[in-house]
């Protein structure tokens, strides 16, 4: 990257609370575009998303802001389109399940994550942070969880999304280390293939899972300016994400998720009277406590940086940041989700919004 790059790339710090700023402002809108306006595609929706960040990227590259670094095109291709399924996958479990169940999917992200990469990866999470993600699993669950009515299609669909979104976000980081590109450069490469499959998939989607066809809904002015509204934060939402696995790490960006979730209830509550009850409080309480207790062990147990071998240590501080840590000022080299979640995790869709 040259010099203008350079004066745009974001430390740990300034990443996460992109993160939540963004994500946060994107439910909120999604929220009112579904619920009071009631454009209920989100599928649909997030393919334009992506397009949008395309375009966008495309828009910054020509000004020079990031330089182009193609790469393996078949690990870009798999990536993208992975991408594109595990969306796919968690808007349908979401039509199949109960929104209590959907949440509990979600919950269920972390173990998944720490499982895979301590199987395939040999990464070691201590006693302690396992002990913190279970105070804020708990929290979480606690504020957002309500009914659990299982069924076998949805359960198989949500095994699906998680697996898929765990996969995904894990390679967010790994294909950053390997091949060497900064968070700017795998979206751009990648964001075509996320937004064709979502392309392709969604009105089908959308329409099975509403019996409504997106082409056939009356775009007024207002739901138009609310879906601009939504595309243009998206591209800090897709940025961001990846951004943060890169620097931190798939877990972290999980607890980071958790950390929305809490703030779009507190948000909702607010400025859109949600019903709100001493059990989402308890719940929030306990999830913070859980979130400054991940961040504490991280903080404790990064390694300390030594004369010796600065770089080595820089690179290993980069694979454990903290939610809330000092700014790494280094450029944005080494290994989004998602996920509304990629927004990984569509948390605008229809039964979300009314939740």
């Amino acid at each position: 990257m040259g010099l203008a790059g350079e004066k745009f790339q974001l430390g740990t710090v300034g990443a996460l609370s992109l993160s939540v700023v963004s994500s946060v402002s994107i439910v909120i809108c999604n929220k009112a575009l579904m619920s009071a306006l009631g454009f209920i595609f989100a599928t649909t929706l997030t393919s334009w998303h992506l397009l949008v960040t395309f375009c966008s990227l495309h828009v910054a590259l020509c000004m020079k802001l990031f330089e182009h670094k193609p790469f393996d095109a078949r690990t870009v291709m798999g990536f993208g389109v992975l991408n594109g399924i595990s969306i796919g996958l968690l808007n349908l479990s979401l039509g199949f399940n109960s929104v209590g169940f959907y949440q509990m999917t979600k919950l269920a992200i972390i173990p998944c994550t720490v499982i895979l990469e301590t199987l395939f990866f040999r990464k070691k999470f201590s006693r302690y942070i396992q002990l913190s993600l279970s105070v804020l699993l708990f929290g979480v669950g606690v504020a957002t969880v309500t009914d659990l009515q299982l069924n076998a299609m949805g359960s198989v669909l949500s095994l699906l999304a998680i697996v898929t979104t765990c996969i995904a976000q894990i390679m967010t980081n790994t294909i950053q280390k390997k091949f060497k590109v900064s968070s700017t450069q795998l979206l751009y490469q990648s964001c075509p293939y996320q937004a064709l499959t979502l392309f392709i998939v969604g009105p089908f989607l959308d329409g099975f899972l509403t019996n409504k066809n997106v082409f056939a809904f009356a775009y007024t002015p207002q739901v138009l300016f609310f879906i601009v509204l939504s595309c243009l934060i998206s591209v800090s939402v897709n940025f961001s994400t990846f951004l943060v696995i890169g620097k931190t790490s798939p877990v972290t960006y999980q607890v980071l998720g958790h950390l929305k979730t809490c703030l779009v209830l507190a948000f909702g509550y607010v400025l859109l009277h949600d019903p709100f009850s001493w059990r989402n409080i308890l719940g929030i309480l306990i999830a913070v406590v859980g979130m400054g207790l991940y961040s504490y062990f991280c903080t404790r147990e990064a390694p300390k940086p030594t004369e010796a071998s600065p770089q080595v240590i820089q690179v290993k501080e980069g694979e454990s940041d903290p939610l809330i840590a000092d700014s790494l000022n280094a450029a944005e080299n080494g290994a989004a989700a998602a996920t509304d979640e990629p927004l990984k995790v569509p948390m605008w869709s229809s039964k979300y919004a009314r939740a």
